[in-house]
């Protein structure tokens, strides 16, 4: 086979449609027809289906179920859903490849060579590496998957005929544009159930009834008393003492670290010429000369420097560059600041960004920073080598004596001079105060028993050790506590309650008026809102997502919508005006309508290609399915 293959675009375009990618080689198994499975078999109740001469076996669709449960993660409880439909996939795919071979889609030598050469892990195998690949990946035999390989090209060639019939006509292009692009305003009521609330005031008698009725929905979780001992690698850090000889002796074998190269702190003007023609370099240089000039007549540096030079990093602060060393600049601009003395003010210096003026105000020459001057930073690297050593003896040692003696955490943090912290109440859910958005922690703390003791954990820059000192198990919530979360839903709900009557009414009064809005919004002491444009696919302010109208999107102006649901409220409208589309901006458009309205045609013509001939086939007798077979294997994996 391998001497056959040659690249071939149109293989490639077969290949392509009929293994979506090759997301994963193992798909083989049960999307190619015949995969797996015996022209004859003697154990019937084995068949789930026979599509002419060929079988679908129970061991052929519990792969294929198998991969749909390890690849989507499908629920226990939606298995005996998923498996019907498996099958009834699976079937149809083998009906579609006994038709195409039917009608003479027979896929030849050499494109089955080209599609499987085309695929990026066979295009450079040797024979037995191409060998060894199918039966690793596949389970089958070569000839074995290119059977099944040729079955699928055939099929992808019979489903290219739905695809071939799928037109689009200028008619349909400039429907779905004025579709997509007419656009319509509102004039509405809206009606806030969050500000109605707010406006509620019941009554204890009012929110304790409530809570009477609906006491299961006040469930208090369980809560527990943690107490934390952790260290801190800052407090820990200033508790190690560094002492002089330590600091000298680190100095003097690492003086390298200290020495400081010659710097100047200098300060220029850019104009700049990159991209310039030739005259106007020219025009560019004298404005250079003219700067200079002003500077050398006693004009201010810096302010010359903020209006007219074109260094972004250092205009606005007068020209200064800071302090620079050897290696940052450009030669001819490190050679000219080197060889400058202090104040001192060059000529115009030219670089292949520009034009430049340079002032140096300082030079220091290479020197070795004192042990004075470096000390603060050698005690800073001295305690950063030992500090977490440090911490994770102590937090080691304190554990040890925790686990002995849960009761004692604030007498055992003291003893080491570590910080003790504690939180009552604490939840799923809920973070450690002096931990931040730390997970960890929390995770450790619901997984512990009372009494218990945590590993020491690591959060952030500290190290924490917990123990729980009391769990309060979920229970049915008192009244007392939470009093003030049942006056809240009881407000929600009798807002919600005011909305659907209000609105009602809103809509109520203006079947009565005719649709003047105004004179509903006075008689319900409401004021009228009004929308911008806004198209079918976009979204209007107060009310949401216009997909929310539904078919009201379509009808005339004047007519009176609604209630609707909004994002945050619900809303009586009328259409005040209507939009047309711009006819003019079509063309720009055209080629995405074409693809989108194509592709929605193709696959309602794909899905109507495959249910009239699997009907087809059914009724024909050629297919036939063991409804008996697939009853068990339902059973089976529902139990």
């Amino acid at each position: 086979m391998f001497d056959l293959f040659r690249s071939r675009a149109k293989a490639v375009r077969i290949l392509l449609g009929v293994m979506l990618g090759m997301v994963a080689l193992s798909m083989l198994l049960y999307l190619i027809p015949g995969a797996g499975t015996t022209t004859t078999t003697d154990q019937n109740d084995q068949i789930v289906a026979e599509i002419g001469k060929d079988v679908l076996t129970l061991r052929d669709v519990e792969l294929g179920i198998q991969n749909q449960l390890r690849t989507n993660q499908i629920p226990p409880d939606l298995v005996q859903v998923v498996i019907p439909q498996q099958v009834d996939q699976m079937v149809e795919e083998h009906a579609l490849a006994y038709q195409a071979k039917q009608m003479g889609f027979e896929v030849t030598d050499q494109d089955l060579a080209n599609a499987i050469r085309s695929i990026p892990q066979f295009s450079s195998l040797t024979p037995q590496q191409y060998r060894d690949a199918i039966e690793q990946q596949t389970g089958k035999t070569v000839a074995q998957f290119e059977d099944d390989f040729r079955k699928g090209l055939a099929l992808n060639a019979l489903e290219s005929l739905a695809i071939e019939g799928s037109i689009v006509s200028p008619a349909d292009v400039e429907a779905e544009y004025r579709k997509r692009n007419e656009k319509i305003k509102l004039d509405y009521l809206a009606f806030d159930p969050t500000k109605i609330a707010a406006e509620l005031k019941p009554t204890s008698e009012q929110v304790k009834a409530y809570f009477d009725r609906n006491k299961n929905f006040f469930l208090q979780p369980e809560t527990r008393d943690v107490q934390l001992i952790v260290a801190d690698q800052a407090q820990v850090g200033q508790a190690i003492q560094i002492t002089d000889s330590q600091v000298e002796s680190y100095y003097n074998s690492h003086k390298d670290q200290y020495r400081t190269p010659e710097r100047v702190q200098a300060r220029h003007i850019l104009i700049k010429t990159t991209g310039k023609s030739k005259e106007e370099t020219a025009q560019l240089q004298a404005k250079a000369e003219d700067l200079l000039k002003q500077i050398k007549g006693g004009a201010d540096f810096a302010k010359l420097a903020e209006k007219n030079s074109e260094d972004p990093g250092s205009a606005a602060k007068g020209g200064d560059l800071g302090w620079v060393v050897r290696g940052q600049m450009v030669k001819n601009f490190e050679d000219t600041v080197f060889a400058l003395k202090p104040k001192e003010i060059s000529g115009v210096v030219t670089t292949e960004y520009g034009f430049h003026i340079i002032q140096v105000m300082e030079r220091e020459p290479a020197r070795l920073r004192t042990l004075a001057e470096v000390k603060p930073e050698i005690v800073g690297t001295l305690r950063n080598q030992s500090v977490f050593d440090m911490m994770q003896s102590l937090a080691d040692q304190a554990h040890a004596e925790l686990v002995k003696a849960p009761q004692n955490a604030r007498q055992i943090a003291d003893k080491f001079k570590l910080q003790f912290f504690s939180q009552a109440g604490f939840k799923p859910g809920d973070t450690i105060a002096v931990l931040g958005t730390d997970p960890q922690t929390p995770t450790a703390i619901l997984a512990l028993k009372k009494g218990e003791v945590s590993q020491v954990l690591q959060s952030g820059n500290k190290l924490v050790i917990a123990e729980v000192a009391e769990i309060r198990p979920s229970h049915p919530g008192e009244f007392a506590e939470v009093e003030a979360q049942a006056r809240g839903q009881y407000q929600q709900q009798q807002s919600m309650q005011l909305v659907t009557e209000r609105s009602k009414k809103a809509a109520d009064l203006l079947k009565e008026n005719g649709g003047d809005l105004k004179a509903a919004a006075k008689s319900l002491g409401l004021a009228v809102k009004s929308t911008d444009f806004f198209a079918r696919n976009g979204a209007a302010e107060g009310i949401g997502a216009a997909a929310s109208l539904g078919d009201n999107f379509d009808k005339p102006v004047g007519t009176v919508i609604g209630p609707i649901n909004g994002a945050t409220q619900t809303v009586v409208a009328k259409i005040v005006d209507r939009q047309q589309a711009d006819m003019s901006k079509l063309p720009a458009e055209r080629d995405n309508i074409v693809l989108t309205l194509k592709g929605k045609k193709t696959a309602e013509r794909q899905a109507l290609l495959r249910d009239s001939i699997l009907s087809m086939l059914i009724q024909q007798g050629k297919v036939k399915m063991h409804r008996d077979v697939i009853n068990r294997l339902i059973a089976r994996y529902r139990s």
